[in-house]
């Protein structure tokens, strides 16, 4: 049986809070000096994986104790000394890969130096993350009445690494595909090379423009601050995130109750899972990114995968298939951390249709 680890962190000082609860009291200031000086350490044990195949696995969430802001914002050095610990105490439980979640998989190069450093395999679960992101969209898009042979999509950062892939994945599902980004070149070469879908392509490098008519967002930018606001869409559109930071403002999940904001997909695992840790899902749900670890423990394969900035089409293509192999399956979405339910979906559908 090959053993993995999942790497975790506290998004804000709340989250701290939420296991020390002296840290209400104390000045956001010195809970980060205090985060900064903590060890990585266990902060629960995962058994129960069974593949369909029959294969198991088991392994560990490890703490990192840096908040969101000292991962993206703080010294990325020092932010990745502290990912290369976590990723040494999975080493010293026997895990043979490890996967980086949330803001630890963009730090720097995005894995590449913490897989350089360690002596287990890395991830940052990528692949499987846009996957399941680009399927999430699309399924969520039905839930709230849009249909898809006349849907209109767009792209956020189209010619990116990762938009890029989410823009050949989206593509030949939809009626029309607008990709946006900055440079006009880039974006009619990615025009060309998108062509042979047969799906009608635009091009756009205004945001506002873009959206004004889109039914389906996936947003993929490298901005530092909220590009999409709630203005700026229609009613029952639907919005991926995939962009850290987001790309969306809270604001727009605040503001609008006829759109739906999604930031990818809630993972069924296989087997009877128990996590030991509650991060905010249903049981035996994930997020995609811990799932691509596990299915590479089920497929016993220790080798870096989905690491930097370079995202490869076929790697999603792949982890897709394995997912689908061992049993892993979209059962359901999640916004802003947290699981979505049917509920918030259904009113989505009703505010839009009173829109439309």
């Amino acid at each position: 049986m090959v053993r993995f680890a999942f790497i975790l962190h506290p998004l804000t000082v709340g989250d701290i809070a939420r296991k020390y609860p002296v840290a209400r009291w104390l000045p956001k200031r010195l809970m980060h000096w205090v985060a900064q000086r903590m060890s990585p350490k266990v902060v629960s044990q995962i058994t129960g994986i069974r593949s369909a195949t029959g294969a198991t696995t088991e392994g560990w969430f490890v703490g990192c104790p840096l908040t969101a802001d000292q991962l993206v914002d703080g010294n990325p050095d020092e932010a990745i000394d502290k990912i290369v610990q976590a990723g040494e105490v999975a080493q010293q439980l026997g895990a043979e890969i490890v996967g980086l979640g949330a803001f630890t998989s963009v730090v720097g190069d995005a894995g590449i130096t913490v897989a350089e450093r360690l002596d287990i395999a890395v991830t940052t679960g990528n692949s499987y993350t846009v996957a399941t992101a680009v399927q999430g969209a699309l399924e969520a898009a039905q839930l709230v009445g849009i249909k898809l042979a006349k849907a209109r999509a767009v792209v956020l950062g189209a010619t990116g690494s990762i938009g890029r892939v989410c823009a050949q994945l989206l593509a030949p599902q939809i009626a029309a595909l607008t990709i946006v980004a900055r440079r006009q070149e880039a974006l009619e070469q990615l025009a060309v090379e998108l062509a042979p879908t047969g799906t009608q392509i635009n091009v756009q490098t205004d945001i506002n423009q873009a959206l004004q008519d889109a039914d389906i967002i996936i947003t993929v930018t490298s901005a530092i601050d909220a590009i999409i606001k709630p203005e700026m869409l229609k009613p029952g559109a639907v919005v991926c995130d995939v962009a850290r930071p987001r790309d969306v403002s809270k604001q727009v999940a605040q503001q609008r109750e006829d759109v739906l904001v999604i930031e990818g997909g809630v993972v069924a695992v296989p087997g009877a899972v128990n996590f030991n840790f509650d991060f905010g899902f249903p049981p035996q749900t994930a997020y995609a990114c811990m799932a691509e670890t596990m299915i590479l423990a089920l497929e016993e394969r220790c080798e870096d995968y989905s690491l930097g900035r370079n995202l490869q089409l076929e790697r999603v293509r792949e982890m897709t298939r394995l997912a689908e192999k061992h049993g892993f399956a979209l059962a359901g979405f999640r916004s802003f951390e947290r699981a979505v339910s049917p509920q918030q979906i259904e009113r989505v559908r009703q505010a839009a249709a009173q829109l439309r």
